[in-house]
């Protein structure tokens, strides 16, 4: 939604303020919540988007020959305080790198073929082949 809509929708609200109820109530809540999630939407692409930059130009910077290619990423980095201060971080970072380079690997592999299981005792205890899970969210309930 953009920020026009969210401005009509809040005008609308605030015209019927006169009418009491819950319904008014949970429209105001979940008309925040969607301008907070679009407001940390945007902030996370704009993080993505100077580390993305940031990589590419230590890509660039290594294959120019420059001294200190690492200067962009470091600096990024620093700036949002991710940068290993001791070596227990250091070690956490490689070992949460190591994880999510298997776990990728594992989504990667074709569905037919969980690992560890056999095809039959998969399709047997599930119909179709590997159960896929999904995040069914939260819910909202309204107040009495």
């Amino acid at each position: 939604m953009t920020r026009s809509e969210f401005d009509d929708i809040r005008a609308h609200i605030a015209a019927e303020a006169d009418h009491p109820g819950d319904l008014l109530r949970v429209a105001r809540s979940l008309l925040d919540d969607l301008e907070s999630a679009r407001m940390r939407e945007a902030t996370l692409r704009t993080y993505y988007l100077r580390l993305l930059t940031a990589a590419r130009a230590t890509v660039a910077a290594e294959a120019a020959g420059y001294p200190a290619p690492l200067t962009f990423l470091t600096e990024e980095l620093n700036k949002r305080g991710q940068l290993p201060a001791t070596e227990e971080e250091v070690n956490r970072i490689l070992a949460d790198a190591h994880t999510a380079a298997a776990l990728l690997a594992s989504l990667e592999r074709a569905p037919e073929e969980p690992v560890g299981l056999e095809k039959t005792s998969v399709r047997a205890v599930t119909g179709n082949g590997p159960r896929v899970r999904r995040c069914s969210g939260t819910s909202r309930t309204l107040p009495r």
